[in-house]
Formats: structure tokens, C-alpha cells, sequence
């Protein structure tokens, strides 16, 4: 299968960093890279765009590494309660979900998309629960989660 050779202008998550060069199917860079801005193809002149903006790239990175881990900092203080319908034994009609989390986050003023939220092993009961937010990809905060009878 063909492989088209790629210049990452940004960080994508499980492909790499800005600056690497990777190979990918043509459809994926045409359809989803590229248009997006995050990567170029791989010509000298992209190079040398890549090699002047080295520091600005590490100043980017480090700003966010950095904006992450204070966000981490005050989403550990942070306990939401989310109000569901239960039987009487305590059972959810229904489930608690990523997104319902991240409304309440919102709401408190935490911008966290619901993608960066995982809730393992779904929530289906009343009660405290810890639910993991990936904030960075060396980043990763916990947050409580009070389930209770809406």
C-alpha cells in the first residue's frame, strides 16, 4: 500500500510532533491533515520552514505542557455532582457519559472537551466515582464525580 511522506506543522496525537516526518496513507493526509493545517508535504522548502520555527515550537509545547498542569491542579480540588433517575436498589436508568461530565465542567468554568474524558468502567450506579481526564499527553487529571438521585 502506498505511503505519502509528511512534515507535522502541529502536534497530532498518536501519529507525532511537530517537526517529525511521517508516512501516512494518502487518504488521511489528503482528507484530514493537510486541510487542517497539520502537516505539509515533505519538500526541502518545508524543511526549512520546520527548522525556523524550532523554537517557537518548543516555546508552543512547553506553554501547553505548562497550561495543562495547572489545569490538573485545580481540577484535583474539583468534585460535580451529576443528578440521574435511579431505581430503588440505586440502579441508573441509563449511564453516566464523557459528555455529561464535561457539561458540568463547563458549566464550572473548565473548558475540557468530552474526547479528553474516560470513564472506565461505565458508571450505571449512585455514588462517588473518579473519573480520568487526559489533559496533555504527559498530563492526566482525576476529578470527582458525585452520582445522585435526580
Amino acid at each position: 500500500m502506498a505511503q505519502v511522506s509528511l512534515i507535522l506543522l502541529d502536534d497530532v496525537e498518536k501519529l507525532g510532533l511537530a517537526g517529525d516526518e511521517v508516512h501516512v496513507a494518502p487518504g488521511y493526509a489528503r482528507n484530514y491533515l493537510i486541510p487542517r493545517g497539520l502537516a505539509a508535504k515533505a519538500t526541502p522548502g518545508t524543511l526549512r520552514l520546520i527548522e525556523s520555527r524550532k523554537a517557537l515550537i518548543a516555546e508552543r509545547r512547553a506553554q501547553a505542557l505548562a497550561d495543562a498542569k495547572a489545569l490538573a491542579e485545580k481540577l484535583a480540588a474539583v468534585e460535580i455532582s451529576i443528578p440521574m433517575q435511579a431505581t430503588e436498589d440505586d440502579q441508573l436508568f441509563g449511564s453516566v457519559t464523557a459528555r455529561m461530565v464535561a457539561d458540568e465542567l463547563n458549566h464550572l468554568g473548565f473548558a475540557v472537551e468530552h474526547s479528553r474524558i474516560t470513564i472506565d468502567p461505565p458508571i450505571k450506579t449512585l455514588g462517588g466515582y473518579d473519573v480520568a481526564v487526559k489533559l496533555h499527553a504527559d498530563v492526566a487529571a482525576t476529578v470527582k464525580v458525585w452520582v445522585v438521585r435526580g
